[in-house]
């Protein structure tokens, strides 16, 4: 992030008389700022700094009158000028050209983050559908491969296995009085990349803005922050340029130690805070969860699958029936890493939850799940099966009625099971091949769902234009990186949904972060995935459409942080804000509670500086 002088803004548009998020959120652009620089120094702060859209009295009372050109323009002026230099067909990196038009826009835009925070945020809220990408999923990936030669000036935090015992003193670091949104990573998974140590930072980096354009959290109040404890890429750790810790990844309890002290620094400096652990390896994420969630308010959607949860209920609304039919679908899902583990976690437990909640419930739930990995269909036969692995295994006897074994591969699952669902989670590119997409054309489904999330795009399981030359028109498309919609002649066309986690992560933590809820429930995040499902008009799922277009994400993610905080009210973990206690987020209607939302969504707005010695 940007270096925000949070503490001098927040002297003049957060005074004593007012209460809280509230009239920060709702006054920050209205209230004059009282600065304490003139000329050069307004122009080279990123969140004063306005361009060329300084009125006349402005560039007077602070000393700006020759240092900028003589126009002045509206804001929509500078975003118009800004996308016509964004757009051009050979766009230039400051340090040279890029053979990679995205990689070369990310550059452009990380530059006008540097210079013009507020601007910044404007464009990214007004081209959100054309810019996510770019921030986000796919670009990301690219430069966090590239992170070490494209950083210019340091964004979030760094807290490295070499900063242990210092954690609680370096926290206070950050110039932020008050940070309600964490995105941390450990670089070990960066999408399906793999280790990429201290150049993972690239992930929060994205996510924080998403925070912001999104959900309308405070570019001030995000912290996007790397935990460094070594790689195990040896291309970087023979690297002279690359900027992490040259030394092998710390494991057991020396890893724990520094995750540990870390978490303990963060919430005691800000209590109220919420923690996105964001690409953590299999062998952590899980624990990690499990360690944390229930002492602090923290959440990781990947190994929770709440995108894919709503993507899943979609599904069932497209086939023709309603979301209560969840738990007679039949899944087979490829990956059993963290984030394949975590989606069948979190659709068992929404599955037990619409059957009655019980243990027999669960149980039943377990059935509708295949799971298969790199050795084939997982069985509790598996030799040296784990802890994580053990509870999604299926029983050898159970399966070998319908002709299956342990290891069983997946083509031969796709025939006996005949899915609903085909869910890929393998970060395996190709997986599924012609023969599987062929295997699947006996689904007992009208309309089989197929689902290749892994990301980036090249680790997709299958291309839409495999799934649809094969399987015909029909069936159901959501992959984790977007996609063109495919054209099947005769003025047809195939939809290629994007199961973006950025529809829910957003409003996951807004809802959160408003209702105080002291923990973030599988409620909580059950939730946010059945809100999104229901979002699409009926007429638009029976055409294959199961995910919203990311123009409405504002709209979407009031949605999502009010149903996140209708369920945090009725579980009674609503522990509320200065200017919302308990008993009075209780009473909001659902209108209400969307009212509530909406007022406290940041809008970037130019505000009217004051100079004072």
């Amino acid at each position: 992030m940007a270096f925000f002088p949070y503490r001098l803004a927040r002297r003049v548009c957060w005074p004593a008389a007012t209460r809280g998020w509230r009239m920060f959120a709702t006054t920050v652009a209205s209230r004059p700022i009282i600065v304490h620089k003139l000329g050069l120094d307004i122009l080279k702060d990123p969140w004063f700094n306005k361009g060329t859209a300084f009125p006349i009295t402005e560039r007077d009372r602070l000393d700006l009158r020759g240092l900028l050109p003589p126009i002045v323009l509206t804001a929509q002026q500078q975003i118009d000028r800004f996308m016509v230099d964004l757009n051009r067909s050979q766009v230039n990196a400051r340090d040279g050209p890029s053979d990679n038009i995205s990689l070369a826009k990310w550059r452009v835009l990380n530059r006008l983050h540097d210079r013009n925070g507020t601007m910044y945020y404007k464009v990214l809220i007004d081209y959100i559908e054309e810019l996510a990408p770019i921030v986000y999923t796919p670009t990301v990936g690219l430069v966090c491969q590239n992170y070490s030669g494209l950083f210019r000036r340091p964004r979030g935090m760094y807290f490295s296995a070499a900063d242990r015992g210092e954690m609680m003193s370096m926290v206070y670091n950050w110039p932020a009085e008050q940070v309600d949104m964490i995105v941390i990573t450990d670089g070990s998974r960066i999408l399906g990349l793999g280790d990429l140590g201290v150049q993972g930072i690239g992930i929060p980096i994205g996510k924080v803005d998403l925070y912001v354009a999104a959900a309308g959290i405070h570019p001030q109040r995000v912290l996007p922050i790397m935990i460094d404890v070594g790689t195990n890429n040896e291309r970087l750790l023979k690297d002279p340029l690359y900027l992490g810790l040259q030394q092998r990844r710390l494991d057991g309890e020396e890893y724990l130690a520094v995750l540990d002290e870390f978490m303990e620094a963060v919430f005691t400096r800000w209590p109220t805070v919420i923690v996105q652990f964001e690409d953590f390896q299999s062998k952590w994420a899980l624990k990690l969860l499990q360690r944390y969630r229930n002492t602090y308010r923290m959440f990781n959607d990947d190994v929770q699958g709440t995108v894919a949860i709503a993507g899943l209920l979609g599904a069932v609304r497209a086939q023709g029936r309603t979301m209560i039919d969840f738990p007679r679908q039949k899944i087979v899902v490829a990956g059993a890493g963290s984030a394949g583990l975590g989606v069948v976690n979190a659709a068992r437990k929404t599955m037990a939850k619409m059957l009655g909640d019980n243990e027999s419930a669960f149980e039943s739930a377990g059935r509708q799940f295949w799971v298969v990995d790199a050795e084939g269909l997982i069985t509790d036969e598996r030799p040296g099966i784990d802890t994580e692995t053990l509870p999604f295994a299926r029983k050898a006897k159970e399966v070998g009625l319908l002709g299956l074994r342990e290891g069983s591969s997946l083509i031969e699952v796709v025939k006996k099971v005949k899915p609903d669902v085909l869910l890929g989670l393998s970060a395996v590119g190709g997986l599924f091949s012609k023969e599987v997409l062929e295997a699947l054309k006996d689904s007992t489904s009208v309309r089989p769902a197929i689902f290749p999330m892994s990301n980036p795009t090249k680790n997709a399981e299958c291309t839409p234009e495999d799934a649809f030359s094969i399987l015909g028109e029909q069936i159901l498309f959501a992959s984790g990186s977007p996609f063109k919609a495919v054209d099947l002649g005769n003025g047809k066309f195939g939809h290629c949904n994007q199961a973006n986690a950025m529809y829910l992560f957003p409003g996951i933590g807004l809802g959160t972060l408003l209702s105080g809820a002291r923990v973030i429930s599988d409620g909580m995040l059950q939730a946010a995935a059945v809100c999104l499902a229901a979002y699409m008009k009926e007429e638009d799922v029976l055409d294959g459409i199961i995910y919203p277009p990311i123009s409405r994400i504002r709209d979407i993610t009031r949605e999502v942080a009010a149903a996140v905080i209708r369920e945090a009210v009725a579980e009674d973990l609503a522990e509320g804000r200065e200017d919302m206690d308990p008993m009075e987020l209780r009473r909001l209607d659902k209108a209400e509670t969307l009212a509530y939302v909406k007022s406290h969504m940041w809008e970037p707005d130019y505000a009217t500086l004051v100079y004072m010695d």
